[in-house]
C-alpha cells in the first residue's frame, strides 16, 4: 500500500473510534478490517469484525465526549505503524500510543495497539 493509502486506512481506522452510532461504526469496522482480522491490545484480543465491534463500542463508552486523533502514518510493503492520543476537544490527551497494522488487500488484517501515555 502507497502512503497515502495508507494514511486514507489509518484515518478511517480512527474515524471508527470517534463513531458513536453502532451501526455506521460497524459498516466502518467491515471496511476497515478484513472479515476474520485480529485486534490485540493490553486490554483484549479480539478475533473477527464481531468481537472487534463489541470492544469497540465499549471503549466508546469509556471514551465518551473524548475525540481520538492519529499522528505520523509509518508504511512500508504491508505493515502500518501510527501514533494516537485521545482526549476531549481542545484539552491534553488522557491516553495516548501507537499502533502497528498488517494489512491484506488494503485492510487491517491484524492490529497491534501500545499504550504509551495514561
Amino acid at each position: 500500500m502507497d502512503k497515502n493509502g495508507a494514511v486514507q486506512l489509518v484515518a478511517n481506522y480512527i474515524a471508527i473510534w470517534n463513531e458513536s452510532d453502532d451501526r455506521l461504526r460497524q459498516a466502518l469496522i467491515e471496511e476497515v478490517f478484513t472479515p476474520d482480522a485480529r485486534y490485540t491490545d493490553p486490554n483484549i484480543a479480539a478475533r473477527g469484525t464481531s468481537a472487534i465491534a463489541g470492544y469497540l463500542a465499549g471503549a466508546q463508552r469509556s471514551f465518551k465526549g473524548m475525540h481520538f486523533t492519529s499522528g505520523t502514518v509509518l508504511a512500508h510493503h504491508d505493515a502500518v505503524h501510527f501514533s494516537w492520543q485521545v482526549g476531549p476537544a481542545g484539552g491534553a490527551p488522557v491516553v495516548s500510543g501507537f499502533d502497528v497494522a498488517i494489512l491484506e488487500d488494503g485492510r487491517i488484517a491484524q492490529l497491534y495497539g501500545f499504550f504509551t501515555g495514561y
